[in-house]
This record gives structure tokens, C-alpha cells and sequence, in this order.
């Protein structure tokens, strides 16, 4: 039996060196249980990144939490999963008051400017990486792959006009495609909710982070960006891209952006809670079904509503890529977000080094006079 002491150095490690989103967490994670330690075969292991794919919230922290799982149960589950969450938290939350302090200095807008430039070309980069995949689940029939352009326009476009509404047409799409591919009758609903503010708001944002986002990490971004910057204005639609930025540049899940809004909300206690919040549904969906996850991977109805929902994701992370453009507000940070196009689409070059290097244009732009703020 694996100690759990292990399990808590190891799953910490991971959560300090894990640059990169997701790809890096998986890379690390196989390299830690099949190639170094043996706990889990290939196939095992492939399974658990499959399966939890399938769920909503962070796919390479519930993959952590799984993982665990495998080793010791409920109770490895749960350390693992806090240790792999918890030094991106803390930096997250480190970086947030130095970003989003009161009067922070010119250099720190000016970095924070320019790596905001280049987010939405980070958002393009993200659905177009998910596009591959996701166009051959749809299949070969042209009535498919019509209905899978279908959900992704949509959801876009309910991204760009409508927020946090995405949810609603990601949910729709999969429901609808359940119900063409199954023969079911399908209405989707649409949920009519109560206006709630403060911590009550915050509370109901980091739930659909967590509970209701498919696709990656970039499809909590138009779920945030409308909450906070449009409904509760609790930062400035700059201050969301350092949000962002933040998510990005800090090890772990990209689900920590949730934590920056939280900070902008109620300080260092709404950071915590928007995380714990956020993070919560991953270790239910895990802990309380990890024996079952193999018969989701392999249960055709998940599959025909994945096919429709992740199309619809895919729609809704482009979608937020507009909406973060348009958050810009100097002529100088577009060309910056066209460097960092060319950066990541042309060249295929890595997400950190580009946000790196678009915040040392915005430290140069806040030295030579530049307006940053």
C-alpha cells in the first residue's frame, strides 16, 4: 500500500513544477504512476485520463484526484487532490494583490497590460487545439458534422452577445445531440435564475466554474468575465485579463483564474472560497464515482452528449477570444496581440513564453511613456 505521506510529496511536486496546463499535468502524472512508479499500467491510466474527460470542471485535476484514488481510496483521493491544487492557489493568490492592489505601480500595469494583450490569441489557440479531436467524434455523416458547426456558431455567438448564457447552449448542444443520435425527446431547459450579489454571487460563480464547464480550461472565462467585470463589476475588464494571465503563468489547473476574481471580490477570503467552491465538484465527481468512470467512457449516450457539448465548448472558448479582444484598450496592446497571433498560431510556440514576452512589451511600453493603466 502506497503511503500516504508519498502520495502528498509526490502530488506536491506535481503542483509546484506544473507549468503548461493540462498537457504538462497529464505528461507528469503518467510519468509519475506508470513509467517511474508502476502503480497504474498504460492502459489503466489512459482509461483515467479518458473518463475523466468526460466530466465537467478541470480535466487534469480530477485526473490528479483520480489517480490518488487509485492509490489509497477516498482519503488519497482527498490529499492528493489538495496537494496538486494548492501551490498554484497560493501563488495565485500571492500575485493577485501585487495585480490587483490598490495603486499598484506603473511597471505592474504596463507588464499586466501586455500579457493581457495576448490572451485572446491564447483563447483562439486553446479552441483551436480542441478542434481535431472533436471534428472526428463527430463522425462522417454530413447531417453531423453540419449539427456539430451548428453548436459550435452558436455557442460562439451566445458567448460574444449573451456571457455567462453559454452554459445554456453548451448543455443544449450536448442534450440535442443526445436525443438525434439515441432517438430521445429532447427539450433542453432553460434555467431562469434569482439576481444574487455579493458573496452569494461569488458563491454561484465558482459553482459553474466548477460544475458546469466543459472543454478545457478557457470555457470558464466568458462564464467569469461575465460575472465579474459586467454583473457585480467586481475588476475592470483589464484587470480580468491579468486575471487570465495569472490562471495561465501559475502552476496547476487553470481554474485558478477563479481565485483572482475572488481576491477582486471579498480579498484573500473570497479567493479562498471561490477556489474551494470551484475545485469542490472535481473531488465529489471523482470520489463518489471513480469505480464507475470506466462505464461512463463507455456508456453511448455520454459519448452522443459529449460530441454535441464539446463542439459547443469548443464555440464558446473562440467566442471569449472576441470578448477579450475587445477588453483591450490601447492601440499599442493590439499589436502586441497580433505578435502574440503569429507566436502561437503560425509558429505553434508555447503559451508561458509568449505571455512572458508580451509582459516585458509592456514593461517597456510603461518605461518609454506608454499609457498602461
Amino acid at each position: 500500500m502506497t503511503p500516504l505521506w508519498t502520495i502528498v510529496k509526490q502530488w506536491s511536486r506535481i503542483g509546484v513544477i506544473g507549468f503548461g496546463g493540462p498537457p504538462a499535468h497529464i505528461a507528469l502524472l503518467r510519468d509519475l504512476c506508470v513509467r517511474r512508479q508502476g502503480w497504474l499500467t498504460e492502459a489503466e491510466f489512459e482509461d483515467g485520463v479518458a473518463a475523466t474527460a468526460l466530466l465537467p470542471g478541470p480535466a487534469s485535476t480530477q485526473l490528479a484526484i483520480y489517480c490518488a484514488w487509485r492509490l489509497r481510496g477516498a482519503l488519497g483521493a482527498l490529499i492528493g487532490g489538495v496537494c496538486f491544487i494548492t501551490p498554484g492557489l497560493i501563488a495565485t493568490v500571492a500575485l493577485s494583490a501585487v495585480v490587483l492592489a490598490h495603486e499598484p505601480s506603473r511597471f505592474v500595469l504596463g507588464a499586466a497590460a501586455g500579457a493581457g494583450a495576448a490572451v485572446a490569441a491564447v483563447a483562439v489557440r486553446a479552441g483551436a487545439d480542441l478542434v481535431p479531436a472533436s471534428w472526428r467524434r463527430a463522425g462522417r455523416q454530413r447531417a453531423a458534422r453540419i449539427r456539430w458547426v451548428a453548436y459550435a456558431v452558436l455557442a460562439g455567438l451566445t458567448t460574444i452577445i449573451l456571457g455567462a448564457w453559454v452554459v445554456v447552449a453548451i448543455l443544449a448542444a450536448g442534450l440535442i445531440e443526445l436525443g438525434v443520435r439515441r432517438g430521445l425527446p429532447v427539450r433542453p431547459a432553460v434555467p431562469v435564475l434569482a439576481g444574487v450579489s455579493g458573496l452569494t454571487g461569488l458563491a454561484w460563480t465558482a459553482l459553474k466554474v466548477g460544475a458546469l464547464s466543459y472543454g478545457g480550461g478557457f470555457v470558464i472565462v466568458p462564464l467569469m468575465q461575465s460575472d465579474a467585470v459586467d454583473r457585480y463589476r467586481w475588476m475592470t475588464g483589464s484587470q480580468f485579463l491579468s486575471a487570465v494571465v495569472l490562471g495561465q503563468l501559475t502552476p496547476g489547473p487553470v481554474t485558478h483564474t477563479v481565485a483572482v476574481v475572488g481576491f477582486a471580490a471579498a480579498g484573500v477570503g473570497g479567493a479562498l472560497l471561490a477556489a474551494a467552491i470551484a475545485f469542490a465538484p472535481s473531488f465529489v465527481f471523482v470520489m463518489a464515482g471513480a469505480s464507475r468512470l470506466q462505464r461512463l467512457r463507455d456508456n453511448e449516450s455520454a459519448q452522443c452528449f459529449l460530441t454535441g457539448a464539446g463542439a459547443a465548448a469548443i464555440g464558446a472558448i473562440l467566442g471569449s477570444s472576441v470578448r477579450l479582444g475587445l477588453e483591450l484598450t490601447h492601440l499599442w496592446q493590439v499589436g502586441v496581440l497580433a505578435a502574440a497571433a503569429v507566436w502561437l498560431l503560425a509558429l505553434r510556440r508555447g503559451v508561458v513564453s509568449a505571455l512572458l514576452g508580451c509582459a516585458a512589451v509592456g514593461l517597456l511600453a510603461a518605461l518609454v511613456g506608454l499609457p498602461v493603466a
